[in-house]
């Protein structure tokens, strides 16, 4: 009798964490792609733009693409993933300042506000990824056999580093602002060394020894094998991403958990 009652309660109520998060993806949805021009259209533009751009150029130099025979889906295959993971990393490092005013509330936390952005970037590369991809395959008309599991890997493998990064620049850059500059220099040249251009086994021996560091080059080539079905990829290592991810995560957590409010009010 008691329960007909009391007002109905929505289940999302007994979880104030998830209405805040979810009152924050609308916000960011909003201030971003609400207010300007094209809004969302100019994330499918960014990519598509700079895969015509580059299959136009080598096409030109090269008749046949290092994989396949379609240039648009082999850089496709490795910027995709690429601009994902700079994306993703951007948006969470930024997290604080984009939500500074937000922190002040009991009810908001910067757990809150990384979480928000970070499922929001997640869910919009992956509908761009999903857009750019059929266009592709249907405009080239490219036969193709998936390997989803490794498609998907990939895909979690670029949105784990980016929030371990994006984690561990969200404290540098707000405690010293001197970082966003130099990580700015840093970030340049992965644009090169990251195998969007040319399979990493095709690269000389005593290069391909220093550019395995690079996590980016797993994730590409996790990308490609799921593209290329003769594609092996055999350098790629997941656990050497996911522990690079998790000790940046790890050590960006602490150091928000320790320093937020401080950060917050700069």
């Amino acid at each position: 009798m008691l329960e007909r009652l009391l007002p109905y309660r929505h289940p999302l109520t007994r979880f104030p964490a998830i209405r805040t998060i979810g009152a924050l993806i609308f916000r960011e949805m909003s201030t971003s792609y609400g207010k300007s021009p094209g809004g969302f259209i100019w994330t499918v533009l960014e990519p598509v733009g700079g895969i015509a751009l580059l299959t136009v150029i080598f096409s030109l130099a090269v008749r046949v693409p290092p994989m396949g025979s379609s240039f648009a889906l082999f850089y496709a295959s490795g910027l995709l993933p690429f601009l994902m993971f700079l994306d993703i990393s951007r948006r969470i490092a930024q997290s604080l300042a984009f939500s500074k005013q937000l922190l002040f509330y009991p009810g908001v936390t910067f757990v809150d506000a990384i979480v928000a952005r970070f499922v929001l970037a997640c869910m919009i590369h992956a509908l761009v990824c999903i857009i750019v991809l059929t266009g592709i395959v249907y405009y080239d008309n490219v036969e193709l056999i998936l390997d989803l599991p490794r498609i998907v890997s990939a895909f979690l493998m670029s949105a784990g580093l980016a929030l371990g990064v994006g984690c561990t620049n969200c404290f540098l850059m707000r405690r010293f602002p001197l970082w966003a500059n130099v990580w700015a220099i840093i970030t340049r040249p992965l644009f090169l060394i990251s195998c969007i251009f040319i399979p990493f086994d095709s690269m000389p021996e005593g290069f391909r020894n220093i550019l395995w560091f690079n996590p980016l080059i797993h994730i590409v080539g996790t990308n490609r094998s799921g593209f290329y079905s003769t594609y092996r990829a055999e350098y790629v290592q997941p656990v050497y991403v996911a522990v690079i991810a998790a000790v940046l995560f790890g050590l960006g957590l602490a150091l928000l958990t320790k320093w937020h409010r401080d950060l917050a009010q700069r």
